[in-house]
């Protein structure tokens, strides 16, 4: 799993409340254990036409935010069934941050274990957050996770809350199996040990 430390970025605003996992990556697409080529299926129903051509008015098909990294979304996202190809589809296509009011459980703990940092801001900082991606290719936010901020275009900055253990996770880059390896040493020690008891 790729660090997190600083992440730089148009931040593409999506004003839909209750977005559940469903939208994010429909059931057709479920049908891979594989964690890449999800992105092309990514909020796929407001993504394309019925001919599968592209949507121009979502906003991840408009120049400005097709290389977006953070996206900017409504209260309760990731609600619904408990899909991890939701947060494999998001990463796939770029997405690294996702900022809410409020984020489904399952959803927002299965974005650590894939490397993807969802912030959750109050409804005020959330609205301050969306005049900033609205602005465009104009307008970056910076994600700084040490410090626990995200800084605006104009110098403004919002602070968030984020359990330790997960901060540190991130910032390594870990996940269940990354943190099972920073105990290898441990743990070999105690199969040892184990073996020589059972020998002795």
């Amino acid at each position: 799993m790729d660090k997190f430390t600083v992440l730089e970025s148009v931040a593409a605003p999506l004003r839909i409340i209750n977005i559940d996992t469903d939208m994010i990556i429909p059931k057709q697409y479920l049908k891979t254990i594989k964690r890449t080529g999800l992105g092309t299926g990514l909020f796929s129903e407001m993504r394309y036409r019925e001919d599968g051509s592209e949507n121009p008015d979502f906003v991840l098909n408009q120049p400005a935010y097709r290389n977006a990294q953070i996206l900017v979304a409504g209260d309760n996202f990731g609600c619904g069934s408990s899909r991890e190809h939701a947060p494999w589809a998001l990463l796939d296509f770029g997405i690294r941050c996702v900022i809410s009011t409020s984020f489904a459980d399952i959803f927002y703990n299965n974005c650590f274990q894939n490397g993807i940092l969802p912030i959750k801001v109050s409804p005020e900082d959330l609205e301050k957050l969306f005049d900033d991606a609205e602005r465009g290719a104009n307008a970056t936010l910076t994600i700084d996770l040490e410090n626990q901020e995200i800084r605006g275009p104009d110098g403004g900055t919002v602070k968030f809350d984020i359990d330790p253990f997960k901060k540190h996770c991130m910032l390594n880059g870990l996940d269940g199996i990354g943190l099972t390896m920073e105990k290898g040493k441990a743990i070999d020690s105690f199969e040892q040990k184990l073996a020589e008891r059972a020998w002795a």
